[in-house]
């Protein structure tokens, strides 16, 4: 009986461990909410339109991809100030070939994303091979970076871009598909929670409750047919939001079910125990920067492909806010611990604080005053929850 009551004590215990860890997971979705109640009351319901969410997807998309690749890189223990340059130079290269001399949409895309991957390369070899802070080397690739921009344009703006083109950025998945589509991520939700709960009671794991999994699947759900919902009562879903959710589901995938997402973590978790454990760091570091190249390379064909053409200004700061997207998302900076999509709703605050205070005219100065405040207490929060 002792024995009986002991273990019930534990699996009580157990279950309150967890209700506090999906509480914590859960808080950056409420202040989401906050945000849009505040700023839906102070517009006049105008910030949840369906015009201004679709709008909102769409300029969040630029930020949410570096966020991704950069989750990788701080979670290895790096960083990489480089992006925003390199989401230009590539954005700008993508332009040239296309308006200059004439390359087809397909090439361009082709040539824009394998530029970024080689420059995300030549930062790595510095970082992995030679040992020199990831820090230094990319701060020395942002101002590289926008220098060849510079050279390579003649500091002239490329425009205007091929229809084709102009489509990556700026067209819509269709209304119905939009709804099939929908289901069949609900679907694969379901799929992947079963097959997760069939694999734990496989390995003798701890089950959590099965309302606790399943509730988890229809709150995700409800938020998908809502979206869904409401952007096609505008024009659709926008494609650039399909873009971020295919690699988010791609790099959640990486991270979460593969050796190299592993090795990511216990890379800026204790690089020396993972080096006792037969972890390549030199080669993962290379790879993470690698990734980081390419994502940089498909946000800069995204922004060119929004705005319909590149300048020698385009990316500016967007390492800053790829780095506060993944802080506020939960993202340590001392490396081991983040998570992607804790990075993407991170991209989606910044982008309604941006968004709405341009609604309510507030001053741009305003906007870089409260970012800069949100990263400053996100920081001192992730600081504070270690202690």
């Amino acid at each position: 009986m002792a024995k009986t009551a002991a273990a019930e004590g534990k699996a009580q215990g157990n279950r309150g461990v967890s209700f506090k860890f999906d509480l914590q997971a859960y808080t950056l979705i409420i202040a989401l909410v906050l945000i849009a109640v505040i700023f839906s009351v102070f517009t006049g319901g105008e910030f949840l339109s369906s015009r201004n969410i679709s709008n909102l997807i769409i300029q969040m998309s630029v930020i949410a991809v570096l966020a991704i690749g950069m989750t990788l890189v701080i979670v290895a223990g790096h960083i990489d100030l480089s992006v925003g340059s390199l989401v230009g130079l590539t954005g700008g290269i993508a332009a040239i070939l296309q308006v200059w001399h004439g390359w087809g949409t397909f090439s361009v895309v082709i040539a824009g994303v394998v530029i970024g991957a080689i420059l995300g390369l030549w930062q790595g070899w510095w970082v992995a091979y030679r040992a020199v802070p990831a820090f230094i080397v990319t701060l020395g690739g942002m101002l590289i970076f926008r220098g060849i921009l510079i050279g390579l344009s003649k500091g002239q703006t490329v425009a205007p871009m091929e229809d084709s083109f102009k489509q990556i950025g700026n067209s819509y998945f269709p209304y119905i598909p939009g709804y099939i589509l929908a289901v069949i991520s609900i679907g694969l939700l379901v799929f992947w929670t079963l097959q997760n709960r069939k694999k734990r009671k496989h390995l003798g794991l701890m089950l959590p409750a099965a309302t606790l999994d399943f509730g988890k699947v229809g709150i995700y759900a409800f938020f998908i047919l809502l979206t869904t919902y409401m952007l096609n009562r505008y024009l659709g879903i926008p494609v650039p939001f399909l873009i971020v959710v295919l690699f988010a589901a791609v790099f959640i995938f990486i991270s979460n079910k593969t050796a190299f997402g592993r090795s990511i973590y216990a890379l800026g978790g204790n690089q020396e125990a993972a080096a006792l454990s037969g972890i390549n760091i030199k080669r993962n570091t290379l790879w993470v920067f690698i990734t980081m190249g390419s994502l940089a390379g498909v946000a800069g064909v995204l922004l060119t492909s929004r705005l319909n053409a590149a300048t020698v200004s385009a990316g500016n700061m967007y390492e800053l806010d790829a780095i506060a997207a993944c802080v506020i998302g939960g993202t340590s900076l001392v490396g081991g611990r983040g998570k992607i999509i804790g990075a993407l709703i991170g991209a989606l605050i910044m982008a309604s604080i941006d968004n709405g205070m341009s609604m309510m005219n507030i001053q741009a100065f305003w906007q870089y005053i409260v970012k800069g405040l949100i990263l400053i207490v996100a920081v001192w929060i992730d600081i504070s929850s270690k202690k």
